[in-house]
C-alpha cells in the first residue's frame, strides 16, 4: 500500500475512532434495516443484525466447521467490534454443539483435547491504525477474550501470515480502502485454508458497461469527493469484484447487492451526529474527522441516486 495513502487512512482512523466509539459504539460499519430498508431499528442493533445477516447469507459457520479448531481473520477490524462478536458467537456455538452430543466424537475425528472442550475459536484482527489496534486490544481484555483474540497493525496487501492460515476471512467495509483490489483479494485467498470461507462486504459504485452506461462526469465528481474525505483510492463495481474473485482458486461464489438494506444507516448517523456531545466531540477531534462528518450527506445522496452500492461476495477455497 502506498505510503501516502497508508498515512491518510491511519490518520483518519487514529483521529476519528475514539469519537465514533463514544457516540456510536464499537461497530464501525453499516446497519441492516431489512431487505427493502424499511425496518425501524436502534442503530447498534441494526449493525449487529448486519453481521448476523451476512453470516446467514454465507452459511457460516457450518456445524462441521466448528468440530475442530477454527481461526478467523478480520481484515480492517476497526476497534474489534466484529472480531470480538464473531469470536464470542462461534465459541458459543461450538460449546453448545459439544453439550448437545455429550462431548462424544462419533466419527473419531476430534483430538482428545477437543473432545473435552469443543472447538477452540481464535481470531486475529488487522488494521492500519495503531490507535484502533490498541483500543481493540483493551476491549478484548475487558471482555476477558485476550487469550483467543489478537490485533495487529498490518497491511492487508502484504499480510504477515503463512498460506492457508484461516478458516474464515472476514472483510466488512475495508475493500474500498485497498489501492490494489486484485492484490487484496489474492492475499485473502492466500491466507484462507482449503474449505475455508471468504466473506467480503464493501462499498462499490454502480455497475457500468453497455447496458448501464459509463459513469457520468457528475458521478465521477461525487466519487472523487467521497474518496478525498474517506481516504479511498477508488471503488469498483460489484461485477468487477466478482470478475476478480472468479480468477482465483475459489468456488461456490455468490454475490448480492444490499444497498437498499443498508442505505438508511447514513441518515441515522447524521441524526445522531447532531447531539451536543457529538458536536463537541467533532470540534475537538480535528479537521479530518470534521470533514468526514460533513460528508455524511454525500453517502446518503449517493445511495439515493444509485451511484453508491453495498456489495457482498462469499466464496469457498
Amino acid at each position: 500500500m502506498t505510503s501516502t495513502l497508508y498515512q491518510q487512512i491511519q490518520q483518519l482512523y487514529d483521529a476519528s475512532s475514539g469519537l465514533w466509539e463514544q457516540v456510536w459504539g464499537e461497530h464501525m460499519h453499516h446497519g441492516y434495516y431489512g431487505p427493502d430498508g424499511n425496518l425501524k431499528k436502534e442503530r447498534r442493533q441494526a449493525q449487529i443484525d448486519l453481521i448476523e445477516e451476512l453470516l446467514a447469507w454465507a452459511g457460516v459457520p457450518s456445524e462441521k466447521a466448528l468440530c475442530e479448531s477454527y481461526r478467523i481473520l478480520d481484515v480492517g477490524c476497526g476497534i474489534g467490534g466484529s472480531t470480538l462478536y464473531l469470536t464470542e458467537k462461534f465459541s458459543s456455538i461450538a460449546e453448545n454443539n459439544l453439550k448437545l452430543d455429550g462431548g462424544r466424537d462419533h466419527d473419531f475425528s476430534r483430538s482428545p483435547e477437543l473432545n473435552k472442550t469443543g472447538a477452540t475459536v481464535t481470531a486475529t484482527g488487522i488494521t492500519l491504525s495503531p490507535v484502533q489496534a490498541n483500543r481493540a486490544t483493551e476491549r478484548a481484555k475487558i471482555a476477558d477474550a485476550q487469550s483467543n483474540v489478537n490485533f495487529l497493525v498490518a497491511d492487508a496487501l502484504n499480510m504477515p501470515f503463512p498460506d492457508e492460515s484461516f478458516d474464515l476471512v472476514w472483510s466488512l467495509e475495508s475493500g474500498e480502502h485497498m489501492p490494489d483490489k486484485i492484490k487484496f483479494l489474492q492475499e485473502c485467498c492466500r491466507v484462507l485454508k482449503p474449505g475455508g470461507t471468504l466473506i467480503l462486504a464493501t462499498w462499490c459504485h454502480r455497475p457500468v458497461g453497455e447496458t448501464a452506461g459509463e459513469l457520468t462526469d457528475e458521478e465521477r465528481k461525487q466519487l472523487a469527493e467521497i474518496y478525498r474525505v474517506y481516504a479511498l483510492p477508488y471503488v469498483i463495481s460489484l461485477p468487477e469484484y466478482e470478475e476478480i474473485v472468479r480468477s482465483l482458486p475459489l468456488t461456490s461464489i455468490r454475490t448480492a447487492d444490499w444497498s437498499k438494506a443498508v442505505a438508511p444507516f447514513w441518515d441515522v448517523v447524521i441524526d445522531s451526529a447532531l447531539t451536543p456531545s457529538a458536536i463537541w466531540g467533532l470540534l475537538t477531534s480535528g479537521w479530518t474527522t470534521i470533514q468526514a462528518a460533513l460528508a455524511l450527506g454525500l453517502m446518503s445522496r449517493g445511495y439515493q441516486s444509485g451511484l453508491i452500492r453495498f456489495g457482498l461476495i462469499c466464496a469457498v477455497k
